[in-house]
């Protein structure tokens, strides 16, 4: 599917500035108002169980809001999912999931504690007078132990001794959880009994959130692929372990995808359906096709090799911010290690301005698409270079100093990098340590 233009690329559009900063300050500055709320309706506080009763307050409404932005960051809203960053956005659920859960503990353990002390009872008897007496308390409990479930299964010791569709499926419990405990919130909330502008701001907040998710989680990929009708078109070796499958579809040119973006792609073949895993274009994307490289590195990518002609595919996207848009100078190097290299091959065509290719791998029979490259610099003018390991198996430095050597006013281009995350790290300190400006390096992971 390579797609060679014989036009000159344009010079590099102005870099669209990230959004990244103000839905940061958005996202602090609602919590704050939290906190104000509980400011405003709070009086004088007295005494232990005053303190830890306040306290614990002001844990649930902060927990509360960070469940609400929780699910917001899940939603894959395309203003954060190509702007800011799939993987930023990825990292900041993640982040707010550990917020989350911290202040759950806390809620729960202050609230009970303060009512102890308030009531003169043992912790226990007021726990169990609490779940069992208060309206709202069953649901709240049923969704705290959910939700504690998804925080442990989401820790990285857990998360590698299970599979991704374990994980995955545990996870989307988070939308009941929050379901669950949303009640209690105005039921036995002192901020919310009889102030209706508060409780109105409150479900204006989650049914917002929940709009989000049910447009762009459910409604927008039913559209999508009822409107498109994906299917397999075929299926081609690469490399040893990589293989690329060609995906055919009506009006492509219409899902606004880009050099550099990914699709969730759910395959409805035997043993598939039930996976949908992110994986970049490899190639610029036609009105009629798509294409995609996967390497066999696990169950998944390896049954994707064995698909056939005409199995459908469900696909959500297109996501990712690695496009053109981030380019600042007319001088770009794309630095790709083994299977990284499928965004980077779709952006050394279609990237504008003077573009290198520096390609990692063990050795020259690893190299995937490497045809295809060759002939794209050939027709820009462009120069690829290979790292690949010696005779004896030794692996070639990626150091500042070689960098900076073998790329003359490296601190003047844009970097993008792809490839296993180690390896994406170390070029990134080899960069920043040559002079390159953090602005100009490019990169997406989703370890988390």
């Amino acid at each position: 599917m390579t797609t060679v233009d014989t036009r000159r690329a344009a010079p590099p559009a102005t870099a669209r500035r990230s959004p990244a900063g103000p839905v940061l300050a958005v996202l602090w500055g609602g919590a704050a108002a939290v906190v104000a709320l509980w400011w405003a309706d709070t009086g004088s506080v007295v005494g232990t169980a005053g303190w830890l009763t306040g306290a614990g307050r002001i844990a649930g409404l902060l927990c509360g809001y960070a469940c609400a932005v929780l699910l917001g960051l899940m939603a894959r809203v395309p203003l954060l999912e190509t702007r800011i960053g799939s993987d930023r956005v990825a990292r900041w659920h993640a982040m707010a999931g550990r917020y989350t859960i911290c202040l759950l503990v806390a809620h729960v353990a202050l609230i009970l504690t303060g009512y102890a002390a308030q009531d003169r009872a043992t912790l226990w008897h007021e726990t169990a007078a609490v779940v069992l007496d208060y309206p709202d308390m069953l649901k709240a409990t049923a969704g705290t132990v959910i939700l504690f479930a998804v925080g442990i299964t989401s820790a990285r010791a857990v998360r590698r001794r299970t599979s991704h569709e374990f994980w995955y499926h545990v996870h989307l419990l988070t939308y009941a959880a929050v379901f669950l405990a949303f009640f209690h919130q105005l039921t036995l909330g002192d901020e919310f009994n009889g102030k209706p502008v508060a409780t109105a701001v409150w479900y204006v907040l989650y049914l917002g959130v929940a709009a989000l998710v049910l447009w762009y989680r459910i409604l927008a990929p039913v559209r999508l692929n009822r409107r498109h009708r994906l299917r397999v078109d075929s299926v081609h070796r690469e490399a040893p372990g990589v293989y690329s499958i060609v995906v055919r579809g009506q009006h492509l040119d219409g899902l606004g995808a880009r050099p550099g973006q990914f699709f969730r792609w759910r395959f409805l073949g035997e043993g598939l359906r039930w996976t949908s895993t992110p994986y970049s274009l490899s190639a610029p994307p036609r009105p009629d096709l798509m294409r995609i490289t996967v390497k066999a590195l696990g169950d998944h990518s390896t049954a994707v090799a064995l698909l056939r002609p005409g199995t459908r595919v469900w696909a959500e996207g297109p996501y990712g911010s690695m496009t053109a848009d981030r380019a600042t100078s007319h001088h770009s190097l794309l630095i790709a290690a083994g299977v990284g290299i499928t965004p980077l091959r779709a952006l050394f065509e279609t990237l504008p301005g003077e573009v290198t290719l520096l390609y990692r791998a063990r050795g020259a029979e690893d190299l995937a698409l490497g045809g295809e490259l060759e002939s794209i610099a050939r027709w820009r003018g462009a120069q690829v270079l290979y790292a690949l390991n010696g005779p004896r198996g030794e692996r070639p430095d990626i150091t500042a100093e070689s960098l900076r050597a073998t790329f003359p006013g490296l601190a003047g281009h844009d970097v993008y990098i792809c490839g296993p995350h180690a390896f994406a790290q170390d070029v990134y300190e080899a960069l920043r340590a040559a002079g390159v400006p953090d602005r100009r390096i490019h990169h997406e992971s989703f370890e988390l």
